[in-house]
């Protein structure tokens, strides 16, 4: 595959990606126009819960697939992994229903245990799902990817929108409407789990076809050699997971504020943690195509050079990411702060949120090098080292200073991980990474946006600052276009127009 199909690609798999990471951005940063901080606090709780379950119940199963599918029978293969899916699945989910109590007083539940069945109900299924979804990526099939992925997000979409949006209007008019069907007033909330509920069991249903090819049939010894693959992996993910959400699972634990001010606080900290997010439906778009492109091109003698360039166009991507928060901050803060002038209150951790983001899809750009060299265990260590990290500031620096504490903490952590995977990688599977372009694309974001937030300071009208955000966006531009130019007009749209 092509660095230009990897693009092509990118785009199918970022477009199920963007719509489902964006959607549900818009639908959860909507939570600040409709709840009060405090509200918020337990859905907050429950996103921070998701990704950990998700790691724990795919356990690198999709990295594995990828991997082994170079080397062994793709059916076999196939069939092994699903039965052992659907084995742990089970267990896992079960474990969950008979510890609910237990689990339901760590996560600090107590007003709605309901949330608890939720989420185990979507992990359930999304985890079902997700082999069929690495099958039609290693196949190289986006479109039904694409198809499956949309559908499913806008009937979780549809179903928040109607519930919360259009059944309270309903009921107003006419309480005994046969449209209120289903709807209960007291659920409020959690229609936003109920929606992703529903979204899951239709993906994992129109995928059921993808089994055609799965055959009971259980390789152990095969299945032994792809759990030695992937148990690091797990360790990365869980390690991941630490430094993404850990600063919001244990902040009520941690901090020296009242009960009623910690739930209000981490309401506006996850409202604008959300904000920085935008950086990481790029990055997760980037590595559903990139995974499976890294494996097919490292049999290749010049994959070296292809993954540096890969490397710089994913670093003038993500710097645009950056900019677009960074320099327009005042206007998603006006945005944000249109009915609870509480939200504002954080947004100064988003540049910083959104520059560890930048970091982070570096790492992930880097972690290549311990893949395709079998050492996995390397990508747990720096991990884990960056939990460590996170885990000690996070102590520290949230009684101390909030959540500008954990988010300086988020910063430092990916910042580590970064530094430390590119100067092992070099060692064991050296790449010749532009790194002084590099670093001056990751300068100049960082000047622009602080010139943005300096100069914001005295002007008042939104329009006069978002014709300021654009200028300093076409300023990158520029430096973009004198540092690599004919990069640019190698590709066929964007090329044609650069001379």
């Amino acid at each position: 595959m092509s660095v230009k199909k990897l693009a092509g690609q990118t785009l199918w798999y970022g477009l199920p990606s963007i719509a489902t990471r964006f959607i549900g951005y818009i639908l959860n940063f909507s939570l600040v126009f409709l709840y009060q901080a405090a509200d918020t606090s337990d859905l907050t709780q429950i996103y921070a819960i998701f990704p950990f379950l998700n790691i724990l119940f795919t356990y690198g199963v999709e990295t594995s697939y990828f991997r082994f599918s170079q080397t062994e029978k793709k059916d076999a293969l196939y069939s092994t992994l699903t039965i052992s899916v659907l084995v742990t699945t089970i267990f896992f989910t079960s474990l969950m229903y008979l510890n609910d109590s237990q689990i339901i007083w760590l996560a600090h539940l107590q007003k709605h245990p309901e949330y608890l069945h939720y989420m185990a109900t979507i992990v359930f299924f999304d985890t079902l799902s997700a082999l069929p979804f690495a099958k039609l990526r290693q196949e190289e099939r986006p479109e039904r990817y694409a198809f499956i992925k949309l559908l499913s997000i806008f009937i979780n979409v549809f179903i928040v929108l109607w519930f919360i949006g259009i059944c309270p209007s309903i009921a107003k008019s006419n309480a005994s409407s046969i449209f209120l069907m289903g709807y209960h007033p007291n659920i409020g909330i959690a229609y936003y789990l109920i929606g992703g509920v529903i979204g899951s069991v239709i993906a994992f249903l129109l995928l059921l076809s993808e089994f055609k090819s799965f055959k009971f049939q259980f390789d152990f010894s095969l299945w032994q050699r792809i759990m030695i693959y992937a148990l690091p992996m797990v360790f990365v993910g869980f390690g991941g997971m630490i430094n993404d959400m850990l600063s919001r699972l244990v902040f009520q634990h941690v901090t020296d504020l009242p009960a009623a001010e910690s739930e209000k606080q981490l309401g506006i900290f996850g409202a604008n943690y959300r904000l920085a997010v935008l950086i990481t439906i790029f990055i997760q778009m980037f590595r559903l195509a990139a995974e499976p492109f890294f494996f097919n091109q490292s049999k290749n003698k010049d994959a070296p050079e292809t993954y540096a360039r890969v490397m710089k166009l994913f670093v003038i991507a993500c710097s645009y990411m950056f900019l677009f928060v960074g320099v327009y901050l005042n206007i998603f803060k006006h945005i944000m702060t249109l009915k609870y002038p509480e939200y504002g209150e954080g947004i100064g951790i988003v540049p910083i949120l959104a520059f560890g983001g930048v970091c982070l899809g570096i790492y992930y750009n880097l972690s290549i090098w311990y893949k395709l060299k079998d050492k996995n265990w390397f990508g747990a260590a720096i991990t884990f080292a960056g939990a460590l990290i996170t885990i000690l500031l996070n102590i520290w620096w949230i009684p101390i200073y909030g959540y500008m504490g954990s988010a300086w903490a988020t910063f430092i952590c990916y910042a580590f991980m970064m530094l430390s995977s590119y100067f092992l990688g070099q060692k064991y599977y050296p790449i010749p990474y532009e790194v002084g372009k590099i670093s001056i694309y990751l300068f100049s974001i960082t000047a622009l946006t602080a010139i943005s937030i300096q100069l914001n300071q005295f002007i008042d009208k939104i329009l006069l600052q978002f014709l300021l955000g654009s200028f300093l966006i076409i300023v990158f531009s520029a430096i973009v276009y004198f540092m690599d130019r004919k990069e640019l007009q190698s590709f066929p749209l964007l090329g044609k127009y650069i001379k």
